[in-house]
């Protein structure tokens, strides 16, 4: 089973993936935790190029290009063979992220950025995401305990969009994306992804 969370910076994403991992391991399941970008050496290394403030003239095409390329390396490195020995897959972003911040937040064309995902993924979708729903400004600040990373350091209306783009995505995909509130305390919304997760387990 492959499941992927979604959200705006400060979600949640990671937290709630690593309890939903400590749940699935008590039940018995091999888990395997992932993110992108990153989640391989050359992914890790293209993730630093990605998220270094000091690449704030990244071009858009590039950025969605090695968001790809990351994706692509993941995908064949790490999430396929763990599913081909029966593992279950956390994945903390995936094809959603593209067209939530490259097309809504950069203004990239969709269906051109659905042929580089397709690509690089070669045809993998999650059987299951999770969206974790929370305001921008609200994940900003709970995001803000360091330096801000090339993402997070864009303006307000950049975030508002790629909120505007999660809903949009979630709306048209309701029977693999379930809309979490986010701003719940930690133990509600784990407790909600649980139910969730375990109504689907294989």
């Amino acid at each position: 089973m492959f499941i992927t969370f979604e959200g705006v910076e400060g979600s949640g994403k990671s937290t709630q993936i690593n309890l939903l991992a400590d749940h699935l391991s008590a039940l018995g399941y091999t888990v395997n935790v992932t993110r992108e970008p990153g989640g391989t050496t050359i992914g890790e290394a293209v993730r630093g190029l990605l998220l270094d403030p000091a690449m704030d003239g990244m071009e858009s095409r590039t950025e969605a290009l090695l968001y790809a390329a990351s994706r692509s390396q993941l995908v064949e490195e790490v999430i396929r063979p763990a599913l081909g020995r029966g593992e279950i897959v956390l994945c903390d972003r995936f094809t959603d992220s593209t067209i939530a911040y490259q097309c809504f937040g950069r203004g990239l064309d969709e269906a051109g950025l659905e042929r580089l995902s397709d690509m690089a993924t070669g045809g993998l979708l999650p059987d299951l995401t999770v969206l974790l729903a929370i305001e921008p400004v609200v994940g900003l600040a709970r995001a803000s305990s360091g330096p801000p990373d090339r993402i997070e350091s864009e303006e307000a209306p950049f975030h508002e969009r790629v909120a505007a783009g999660y809903q949009r995505i979630a709306e048209e995909n309701p029977r693999r994306i379930v809309v979490i509130d986010g701003q719940q305390p930690v133990t509600d919304v784990q407790r909600q992804i649980a139910v969730v997760v375990d109504e689907r387990l294989p």
